[in-house]
C-alpha cells in the first residue's frame, strides 16, 4: 500500500457513571486526527488534563501507525449534567494534590499553604461526573485506536488515488520519449545541414566561381565539418532520453512496489526534472522544446502529488 499524509479521522464513545454516580451524568468522549504533510512525523495533542496521562500511550500507538505527516490530536469531554455532580470532591486527585503540597514545603518551609479555592479550582479535584479516571482513559485510548485505524484506511484510499494519477503521469511521459527518440537523428542532422549552409556562406564555399577567399578550400570545409561535428555533440539528446526511461521505469516500480515511497519518489522527480531541463536547453527543434516542456508540466504536477505522500 502507499499512504498519504493528509487525511481525517474521528471516533466516538459515550462512558456510564459508576454506581456513585447519579443517571445521566456520564461523559461523550471523542478523539479527532487531522494530518497534513511534513517532511517529519510531528505529534500535537490538545486534550483536558483529566485526560493528560494518556497521551504517552496515544503518542506511541501513532508513532508505531505513521512515519510521516504533521498530526493534529483533539480530544473532547462531554460532560452530561454537570450541575448534578456540583460540590462532589475527587478525593484521588486531592490525595495526590496533598502530597505535592507537603514535598514542596518540606524544601520551602516558609512557602504558603494553598487556599480553599485553589485547591477546588485545580484540575480533576472537582469530579463533574461519576465515571472513574480509569474507566475515562479506557474510553479514551478505545476511540484513539479506533481513530488511528479509520485514519490508515483514509490514507490508505487517498494514496492508492494519489499513485494512481502518478503512474498515468509517468505513462504519458514514457509515451513522450518513446514518440520523439526516433525523430532526433533526422532532426540534428536537418539542423546540422542549415549550419553547414550557413558556415559556406560566412566562410567564402558559396562564392562564384572565379572568386578568390583567404582560407584554402580545403582547410574551409575541414573547419565546417569540425564546427558541425562538436555542435551536433553539443545538441544530442540520446542519453538523457535514455535516463529519463530509466527513470520513470524506476519510479514505476517504486510505485507498484508501495511502501513509504515518498523520499523515495522526491528524489526521482528532481532527477526527472534535471533530465528534462538539459534536454531542452539542448533542443535544436521545435519538437524538442515542445516535448522538454510538456515533460516538465508532468513531472511538476507529479512533484506535488508526491509531497503528499508518506
Amino acid at each position: 500500500m502507499i499512504y498519504s499524509m493528509t487525511g481525517y479521522a474521528s471516533a466516538t464513545r459515550e462512558v456510564a457513571a459508576d454506581g456513585a454516580g447519579p443517571s445521566g451524568s456520564g461523559i461523550g468522549v471523542s478523539v479527532e486526527l487531522r494530518t497534513v504533510n511534513s517532511r517529519f512525523l510531528d505529534l500535537n495533542f490538545r486534550m483536558p488534563e483529566d485526560v493528560r496521562a494518556c497521551e504517552p500511550q496515544l503518542r506511541e500507538m501513532l508513532m508505531t501507525k505513521l512515519s510521516r505527516g504533521k498530526v493534529d490530536i483533539r480530544i473532547n469531554l462531554n460532560r452530561a449534567e454537570q450541575t448534578a455532580n456540583a460540590g462532589a470532591l475527587n478525593r484521588d486527585a486531592l490525595s495526590q494534590l496533598a502530597a505535592l503540597e507537603r514535598s514542596v514545603l518540606e524544601i520551602f518551609p516558609q512557602a504558603e499553604r494553598m487556599r480553599t479555592g485553589e485547591i477546588l479550582r485545580w484540575p480533576g479535584v472537582l469530579a463533574e461526573s461519576g465515571v472513574s479516571p480509569e474507566a475515562l482513559r479506557e474510553a479514551v485510548i478505545a476511540c484513539g485506536k479506533q481513530a488511528i485505524a479509520d485514519l490508515i484506511d483514509v490514507r490508505a484510499r487517498e494514496g492508492a488515488a494519489l499513485a494512481s494519477v502518478l503512474i498515468n503521469n509517468a505513462t504519458e511521459m514514457e509515451a513522450i520519449v518513446a514518440r520523439v527518440t526516433p525523430l532526433v537523428p533526422e532532426l540534428i542532422a536537418k539542423h546540422q545541414q542549415k549550419i553547414v549552409e550557413r558556415l559556406q556562406d560566412a566562410l567564402g564555399i558559396a562564392a562564384p566561381e572565379g572568386t578568390t577567399t583567404s582560407l584554402p578550400r580545403e582547410e574551409i570545409a575541414e573547419r565546417i565539418r569540425q564546427e558541425v561535428t562538436i555542435y551536433g555533440i553539443r545538441i544530442d539528446i540520446a542519453e538523457e532520453l535514455q535516463r529519463l526511461t530509466a527513470h520513470l521505469s524506476e519510479t514505476r516500480h517504486v510505485l507498484q512496489k508501495g511502501g513509504k515511497v515518498g523520499k523515495r519518489l522526491d528524489f526521482m522527480m528532481q532527477e526527472l526534472n534535471r533530465e528534462a531541463n538539459t534536454l531542452g536547453s539542448k533542443a535544436a527543434a521545435k519538437e524538442l522544446a515542445d516535448a522538454s516542456m510538456t515533460l516538465k508540466l508532468l513531472i511538476e504536477q507529479m512533484r506535488e502529488q508526491v509531497q503528499n505522500l508518506e
